[in-house]
């Protein structure tokens, strides 16, 4: 991510006061970040649905207010935690710090429950039910609405202060709704690349998108065409007799813990596919290290490695994929060897409980339409694994149930924005019913990339979309503090 001046801006330490029963500190960060900001600590409610324990825990949440203007009821910005540590999302969020002096606006980011360090139960990630039972986004949001609530009352000049609600991707669909289901605390929410829909999305939806990236990106297709290729020619290697395929795999992948049996192709398959997508949805127009150091237009990067000679055997060929997945693995060339298992830098490791309880999403490849190995979706043997790992039975239907997906008739004061390099558009809002949600497309945009500070590389069109969601936002503030009174200038604007 590159630098903006206003990153080095000498932060202004918040003067929180203390309330009965609430805990708070506050630090600064180390002196290398990208952002000024210090970090608090909430005591939050461990269940707000029920009576049936009193137990809390530590919430964190990060925050500056350099610009704020709270004797003019300055508004506050509110980043909803996504799944991974709260600095991850604060630092590459820079759309929030980039226009906070110009709305005088107070940043609030907020962690999500059971990542980072806000871990109920002195941070033990045990898979008893009784502790990962309180692991719901309904919980989450309430989290977020009683912290807002407790700015704003403790806060001096936070009481009249508009909130508006900012996230990216599954931050971006708490957002929304949060806006949804708390509007008298939230003003207005910008979700980016919120793929609210993805419950009920055709599985195969994604898998076609990211094929689609890699197809445009090299002449003739020939790039997808050969990580299409590739699925079979690990198999052909990892059938060879004496293990002499997994030798060549183990030499040439440098894979550290090696593979010892053919079993493991399965395990390299379901990496590079994850990888694959991974590069689709950070495919930014200038180098960035949110989920890995990458370079700008990091697909066109992978397929100019994939494409750059002709292959005559899996070998030739599965050199080329090893090139190419190095550019997201070890394009800072500091990697000793490929590690499979290694989990990403943000901390989502948790992700996969909410996966198979209430976030439900299904996808499947069919190997034709798109450039992966064919794999329908087994709802059955998808539940059969979560039971075993989690001890949890998948409900499909409880997040569109308890959340609406696409049908946001009743919903107001919501920008859905979606970049149509981005993998995740296909459980997006593309357009909206209501007078009051906004959708903007963004066709040159990866993975929120609007939710990104600006920069130079930045398309037109991403210029455009932001210039629109500040027009909605002052909208926004000016509705909630009196001076506008009506919601019609929001079509006017967004048209």
């Amino acid at each position: 991510m590159l630098r903006l001046s206003l990153c080095f801006c000498l932060l202004v330490v918040l003067s929180v006061p203390a309330a009965e029963g609430k805990r708070t500190t506050v630090d600064r960060r180390p002196v290398n970040s990208e952002y000024r900001y210090a970090t608090a600590w909430y005591n939050q409610t461990l269940d707000h649905f029920t009576f049936t324990t009193d137990l809390k825990f530590r919430q964190k949440y990060l925050f500056n207010d350099t610009w704020w203007k709270k004797d003019k009821n300055g508004p506050i910005f509110f980043y909803t935690g996504n799944e991974g540590i709260i600095e991850a999302f604060a630092e590459n969020s820079g759309f929030m710090w980039d226009i906070a002096p110009e709305f005088g606006a107070l940043l609030v980011f907020a962690e999500h429950r059971y990542y980072g360090e806000s871990l109920p139960f002195n941070g033990n990630k045990s898979r008893d039910a009784t502790v990962l039972g309180y692991f719901t986004a309904d919980q989450a949001l309430a989290d977020f609405a009683e912290l807002i609530t407790y700015l704003k009352t403790t806060l001096p000049g936070a009481a009249q202060s508009p909130v508006i609600a900012f996230g990216g991707s599954y931050g971006g669909m708490l957002a929304a709704w949060l806006r949804i289901k708390f509007p008298h605390l939230v003003d207005g929410a910008v979700a980016a690349s919120a793929p609210v829909a993805q419950f009920t999305t055709p599985c195969e939806a994604l898998g076609r998108i990211v094929t689609s990236d890699y197809t445009a990106a090299a002449a003739n297709g020939s790039c997808s065409q050969a990580i299409r290729e590739s699925w079979a020619a690990l198999d052909r290697l990892g059938q060879q007799a004496n293990n002499t395929g997994l030798d060549w795999i183990n030499a040439n992948f440098t894979l550290c813990p090696p593979f010892t049996h053919s079993d493991n192709i399965t395990q390299l398959k379901a990496y590079l596919t994850d990888l694959w997508i991974n590069l689709a949805m950070m495919d930014y127009p200038y180098p960035s290290s949110f989920l890995a150091p990458l370079p700008a237009y990091p697909v066109t990067a992978v397929c100019d490695k994939l494409t750059k000679s002709k292959y005559a055997s899996d070998t030739d060929l599965l050199t080329l994929v090893f090139d190419a997945a190095s550019v997201y693995f070890n394009y800072t060339g500091q990697a000793k060897c490929l590690n499979i298992t290694e989990q990403d830098d943000i901390g989502a490791d948790m992700w996969d409980y909410q996966a198979c309880s209430e976030m439900v999403m299904p996808f499947c490849y069919d190997g034709v339409n798109d450039m992966f190995e064919k794999n329908p979706w087994d709802f059955d043997q998808f539940a059969k694994d979560c039971l075993k790992k989690w001890g949890v039975v998948p409900r499909p239907q409880m997040a569109n149930m308890m959340f609406g997906g696409r049908k946001l008739e009743g919903a107001s004061n919501i920008i859905f924005s979606n970049g149509l390099l981005d993998p995740w558009s296909s459980g997006g809002v593309l357009k909206s019913r209501s007078p009051t949600v906004a959708t903007i497309i963004i066709p040159e945009g990866a993975h929120h990339l609007d939710l990104r500070s600006s920069n130079p590389a930045d398309p037109d069109s991403v210029v455009v979309a932001r210039n629109t969601e500040k027009k909605i936002i002052k909208s926004w503030i000016e509705e909630a503090t009196g001076k506008k009174k009506t919601k019609k200038n929001l079509i006017k604007i967004f048209n």
